[in-house]
């Protein structure tokens, strides 16, 4: 009996040693990415032979590593989001790899909303906002309209590059504001951002920019795998529908194009209400899902 029982501990004891081992090997999360020489953004060549510049981009490949929730639904999400917004930035001038300022800025959520009120993809305040001519109203805002935001967004961007010649500083200023960035500059006598002494928040942003376009262009050295049939499509509208008078209902609207309110409001964030009042001379565009 005792013979029995050692036999049966020891197959026990094996037994949860080779699924201990054999669990490790199937799930236990890889490594982060090494720091690579250097990465091209936009043009220009970041490289981290400098200690400095290697710790922090060191810092930001360990943190998109095991952001597993977030980092997997964005890379779920960005052929839906980035198939919509790579034209606009390449109509509007603007480098492509300045998409990943979206993803960081809202996580490629549409509907993302800030504690400091920053609203949509591009995560724009009310008063910037209405800078760069989006409405913002109780029934309307524009920070939820995908193309109008993107549009606004490229405005900035251009501008600021305008002023500074270099993608990293302008990334910088979309975090920071290109007061407090050229208030720092002029100090510190610098013609970069990257050689700024800044806030934290401001003085990550610029790494994180370079690692999310390191995971979203070989997710894999993460250790994230998702393949095409996981990603979320992109719908395009059955029509866009172009509005120039009051719509009382919104709810009557969406029925009488052959879509319910739910479909509708979710097609069209921008919509904070369930009617559209309309002032002379104005149009509105609403995608009929």
């Amino acid at each position: 009996m005792k013979r029995i029982l050692s036999s049966i501990l020891v197959i026990t004891i094996s037994a949860a040693a080779f699924a201990q081992t054999h669990y490790a090997q199937e799930f236990l999360h890889k490594q982060p990415p090494r720091v690579p020489d250097y990465v091209a953004f936009a043009g220009d060549t970041i490289r981290f032979d400098r200690s400095d510049y290697f710790e922090r981009m060191d810092r930001e490949l360990v943190s998109f590593t095991y952001m597993h929730t977030n980092t997997t639904l964005m890379l779920k999400k960005s052929e839906r989001y980035f198939g919509q917004i790579v034209p606009i930035l390449k109509r509007e001038g603007i480098p492509e790899d300045l998409k990943y300022l979206m993803a960081i800025e809202s996580n490629l959520d549409p509907k993302a909303l800030s504690s400091a009120g920053a609203a949509g993809l591009w995560q724009f305040t009310k008063a910037t906002a209405q800078t760069y001519g989006l409405e913002v109203t109780a029934e309307v805002d524009e920070r939820y309209n995908i193309e109008k935001e993107t549009l606004a967004a490229c405005k900035y961007l251009k501008s600021a590059y305008e002023k500074y010649g270099d993608w990293m500083t302008v990334a910088a200023s979309y975090n920071a504001g290109q007061a407090g960035i050229s208030r720092r500059l002029s100090d510190q006598k610098q013609k970069t951002a990257l050689e700024l002494w800044l806030p934290e928040e401001t003085a990550r942003y610029m790494y994180r920019l370079l690692a999310v376009k390191m995971l979203f262009e070989n997710p894999t050295l993460f250790g994230f795998y998702v393949d095409a049939n996981d990603m979320y499509p992109y719908y395009p509208p059955k029509e866009t529908v172009n509005v120039s008078g009051t719509i009382s209902s919104l709810v009557d609207f969406a029925i009488s194009h052959g879509t319910t309110y739910r479909k509708l409001k979710e097609a069209n964030l921008w919509l904070r209400d369930s009617k559209l009042t309309v002032k002379p001379g104005k149009t509105y565009k609403i995608i009929i899902p």
